[in-house]
């Protein structure tokens, strides 16, 4: 049944530029297998906005299109890419020291990646202590790196011709940080800005500058770039839309996938020890104590969102929960993930669940770009501003309202669903009815 109540969204016409801060192993990648897609007409695995089908009314009408073909997103087509990087030059450099794809597979799109030129990165390595930029901006004072930003947005969006823009954060981890005065509101934000205050990072000042030049921001890292009262409040008053933060790929999207199904059959949890292996530049990176704690945080709010101690402390109240991460060269992009989960059921009698999920960190987060930007740029014409709570389907720890974010995926993908639906005046499937 269609509701009258449709959202008025705006047509996705004309060019939209996706703008990357951090173009190394996840962005080549994205790069890469779009322009694949596009050459080859083959279907991008991995991005539910291009695959995934969504249900509409009763399952006996047998309505049930592809996402992109039933909400007005930007063709891949119209998508030109750019952004900023302290060491690559271009895409094409960027996706041979990143090693994911074969030679093979990046020939024939050499041309097309060599044409991607990153733009110089404004970068402190106080964050990120094990990374030199080389490509850095030459401004030092934080709101002239911010004007310099605006300026580069600018630049692109009349050079490339696009009628829209959004930005999504796939650069590294940064070192770990609590909110301080200076995050307080607008006004303290540019006054530290102003001041260079040593408690803004660089992922900050892209949000600044995305969201004062209107520009779509999603966080792909567990940096706190958007989970602050200055961000929202700008985001809200400029008119933006916002979401964050940390993409969902490889140990934490199996946690979301496992821990949900064991709370289902009320079977006890005593303990989860996980551990990673990864030889990429984001593993270099963690690799540091101060960039791993900032990761640690994100992924171990997880469990305790899903498993709900507080209602079923018999169950999950005591759960021993640890996370490692260790820098390993020889894995390169090839993350592999180590799993132990001992269980306990009827009578409490103990098990054992191990996994050993050996993943490619970048081709599982190369389509959740494409996603955020496609979707970002949706709620954008859909005339949101603010945090995009529907999309936390994307992210290990999920910017949400005062109730606190979801982390249940299968509630997530019906939730994101569930908006799809709403903006173009379908009913929610709540799967109560025998239809």
């Amino acid at each position: 049944m269609t509701d009258s109540t449709a959202r008025e969204i705006a047509p996705a016409s004309g060019k939209l530029g996706l703008l990357m801060p951090g173009m190394g192993a996840v962005a080549s990648t994205l790069i890469a297998g779009v322009m694949h897609a596009r050459n080859t007409g083959e279907d991008p695995i991995g991005s539910v906005s291009q695959m995934a089908h969504i249900r509409l009314g009763k399952r006996e009408e047998g309505r049930n299109p592809r996402i992109n073909e039933f909400v007005p997103l930007a063709d891949l087509d119209d998508i030109v890419f750019g952004g900023w990087d302290p060491l690559s030059p271009n895409m094409l450099e960027a996706a041979r020291t990143a090693g994911v794809m074969t030679p093979e597979d990046l020939a024939p799109l050499s041309g097309e990646l060599e044409g991607v030129v990153a733009m110089d990165a404004v970068f402190d390595q106080r964050w990120v202590s094990r990374i030199t930029g080389v490509r850095v901006k030459e401004q030092t004072n934080k709101m002239d790196q911010a004007q310099a930003l605006m300026e580069d947005i600018e630049r692109f969006r009349v050079e490339n011709e696009c009628d829209r823009l959004v930005m999504v954060w796939c650069a590294s981890t940064e070192a770990y940080q609590e909110p301080s005065a200076v995050h307080a509101s607008i006004e303290s934000f540019e006054q530290g800005l102003r001041d260079s205050d040593d408690n803004i990072a660089p992922s900050q000042i892209y949000a600044y500058a995305a969201i004062m030049n209107g520009v779509p921001f999603a966080n792909g890292a567990p940096n706190l770039t958007l989970d602050l009262p200055c961000i929202v409040e700008l985001a809200e008053r400029e008119g933006v839309p916002i979401c964050g933060k940390d993409f969902k790929t490889g140990q934490t999207l199996m946690k979301t996938l496992i821990s949900p199904g064991l709370k289902s059959r009320m079977l006890g949890v005593r303990g989860w020890y996980s551990t990673n292996i990864l030889g990429n530049r984001d593993g270099e990176v963690l690799d540091a104590p101060e960039n791993f704690m900032t990761k640690e945080s994100s992924k171990l709010g997880v469990l305790d969102t899903i498993l709900q101690p507080e209602v079923y402390p018999n169950l999950y109240g005591d759960i021993e929960h640890k996370v490692r991460i260790d820098y390993y060269p020889p894995r390169g992009d090839d993350k592999e993930g180590w799993d132990n989960i001992d269980i306990f059921g009827w009578l409490g009698y103990p098990m054992q669940i191990k996994i050993n999920f050996l993943c490619r960190d970048s081709i599982l987060a190369a389509p959740i770009v494409l996603d955020l930007a496609l979707f970002m740029d949706l709620a954008s014409r859909a005339g949101e501003s603010g945090v995009q709570e529907w999309l936390s389907f994307y992210f290990k720890a999920p910017q949400a309202g005062p109730a606190g974010p979801e982390h249940d995926i299968f509630i997530q993908q019906t939730k994101l669903k569930n908006t799809l639906r709403e903006w173009m005046g379908e009913q929610p499937v709540t799967h109560s009815e025998a239809g």
